[in-house]
């Protein structure tokens, strides 16, 4: 017997499995967390990094085999992630990007999510970088991006920090 949303559910089931695209570190100090990651032995050229008068804001690089990695700060997170919370203390502040393969699997994927229950932080938008993108909570609390691939139509200004 057919049931209403089998349909659905087949649909769901056929979406390739996302794939880890980039990590991305949400800092309150960039300048520090940046001295951090090349003490460590990351080479973070200094093109890598994006400044305002106000600062750097974001820096993409991708270290030898592993994925890209985006530091950003708690200013620049704010403009992308509209349930982004500070914490107090010393806590971890990470964002995992996961990419799919189009706009409608964005919306698809972030809507299975939170059916399930998990917490949405930002449905799915139209980012000023061109992609569709959302961010979920895993039952730990941890933001999950689930971005598409960029389009330059759907490309805009970035923020005025």
């Amino acid at each position: 017997m057919f049931k209403a949303g089998a349909a659905r559910q087949d649909k769901l089931a056929l979406m390739k499995q996302p794939k880890l695209d980039q990590i991305d570190l949400v800092m309150r100090d960039l300048d520090a967390g940046i001295a951090f990651y090349r003490a460590l032995g990351l080479e973070i050229p200094e093109s890598a990094l994006w400044r305002t008068p106000s600062g750097v804001h974001h820096v993409d690089f991708t270290p030898p085999g592993g994925p890209q990695m985006h530091f950003d700060s708690e200013a620049l997170a704010k403009t992308y992630n509209r349930g982004w919370r500070a914490r107090e203390g010393a806590s971890a502040r990470c964002l995992l990007t996961f990419h799919v393969e189009s706009r409608q699997e964005v919306d698809q994927l972030h809507a299975k999510l939170t059916g399930l229950g998990h917490a949405s932080s930002q449905p799915p938008y139209d980012a000023f970088w061109g992609a569709r993108y959302a961010i979920v909570e895993d039952p730990d609390g941890n933001q999950i991006g689930i971005m598409s691939p960029s389009d330059p139509n759907k490309r805009g200004a970035p923020p005025n920090l």
